[in-house]
């Protein structure tokens, strides 16, 4: 053989293992979420729910027959920093897509990056309706019920257990707290509840206890909060400690009380309700399948976040199929009413403000435990759509 021979066939050796090399590439998944701070178990069920969906769809083949990968950065619950590390992940890891994003105000600002790059994110977590209403934007999907939804789901709860009740509220001292307070106090003042009061404490308050005046002087019968995290434990353990959850209903967000702080709650979460768009008590073979392999891997039940993270995975996996390339622009036009299934059932993303449909659910904690005690479905409880941006 001579060497001219030799050299024509190693370039064919070459292109022959190269090509398919590069076809096998991995898809890469940006995740920015708190990892540290008062929303890391947020961020840990984002996690878990994200790790094992990419586990099983990897082990099924994959995306179009590439592997999914998943990058993580801490987002410490700032926007600044989630920012940071969205711009990181774009620019330095060619990342496809990204996802995490706990805080409304990280949501909104990564928002505003992935436009510029033209790539394309999805909340699986963050509430605040202005995410798909007057701040929407053509780059951000929401996977998760936004406020509205879970609003109108609690709302019509609560007005048969306590009609035209006296309500106070107390929220977080940022977009989602206050757009959350907002939203709920919009609805349920719709059902002829009367605001007797409201309050926004910083992110990581150490100390509720200087509200409490405020709230005795009030006399409310409904106490709606949409704090979270490690906040929720120091908030309902000392108003317990001060002994104001004695005949005072406490409802909120669907955040505020969670399988992640439930245990160091204690016996101060009992009686507490909330709008939800998950259940690990759904009653069907997908959610029992879920449940069972969410616990196997992480010794935890899932809560909201783990499923609606879980789900966001099979959301992305049915569009970059859909589009045969994960191309934003592609990608972004497969996703527009798109239908996937989920732990929860078959969601809906509706194609105008990209936000998803889907049912929601009143949960109650009993000793211990969230009971479904009511349901409202996706159409009635989704409302208008009101992106004006695109």
């Amino acid at each position: 053989m001579t060497r001219t021979t030799l050299l024509l066939a190693s370039l064919l050796a070459t292109t022959v293992f190269t090509a398919p090399a590069l076809a096998a590439d991995p898809i890469k998944m940006g995740v920015v979420t708190p990892l540290s701070g008062t929303y890391a178990p947020i961020g840990q069920q984002v996690r878990w729910g994200l790790e094992l969906a990419t586990k099983e769809v990897n082990a099924a083949g994959g995306i179009m027959g590439r592997q999914l990968q998943l990058i993580f950065e801490d987002e410490e619950a700032n926007p600044s920093v989630a920012v940071q590390k969205a711009e990181k992940l774009f620019e330095v890891q060619k990342v496809d897509f990204l996802t995490g994003t706990v805080n409304s105000g990280s949501t909104l600002a990564v928002g505003q990056t992935a436009e510029r790059a033209n790539k394309l994110i999805a909340t699986t977590v963050s509430f605040a309706d202005s995410i798909t209403t007057d701040k929407c934007s053509p780059n951000v999907f929401r996977v998760n019920a936004r406020a509205g939804q879970q609003s109108t789901a609690l709302a019509a709860w609560v007005s048969k257990q306590k009609p035209k009740a006296r309500v106070f509220f107390l929220g977080p001292d940022y977009e989602m707290g206050r757009s959350t307070v907002a939203t709920f106090r919009r609805t349920i003042e719709g059902l002829g509840a009367v605001s007797v009061g409201e309050v926004f404490a910083p992110l990581d308050s150490k100390d509720y206890t200087q509200y409490f005046g405020q709230l005795r002087q009030a006399k409310p019968e409904v106490l709606y909060t949409s704090v979270a995290g490690n906040d929720t434990v120091r908030l309902l353990t000392q108003m317990q400690d001060f002994g104001l959850l004695g005949n005072l209903l406490v409802v909120g967000a669907s955040g505020t009380v969670t399988s992640q702080n439930i245990a160091a709650i204690g016996a101060a979460a009992n009686g507490f309700g909330t709008g939800v768009g998950y259940s690990t008590q759904i009653d069907t073979p997908e959610n029992k399948k879920f449940v069972e392999a969410f616990k196997a891997a992480n010794k935890a039940d899932p809560d909201l976040y783990g499923a609606d993270s879980y789900g966001l995975i099979y959301f992305y996996k049915t569009a970059v199929e859909k589009a045969k390339s994960t191309d934003t622009d592609k990608v972004r036009e497969a996703m527009r009413g798109l239908e996937w299934m989920t732990p929860q059932g078959k969601k809906t993303m509706r194609a105008g403000d990209h936000q998803a449909i889907q049912p929601m659910y009143v949960v109650q904690v009993n000793n211990g435990q969230f009971k479904i005690v009511g349901h409202v479905s996706g159409e009635d409880a989704i409302g208008p759509d009101e992106c004006k941006r695109f």
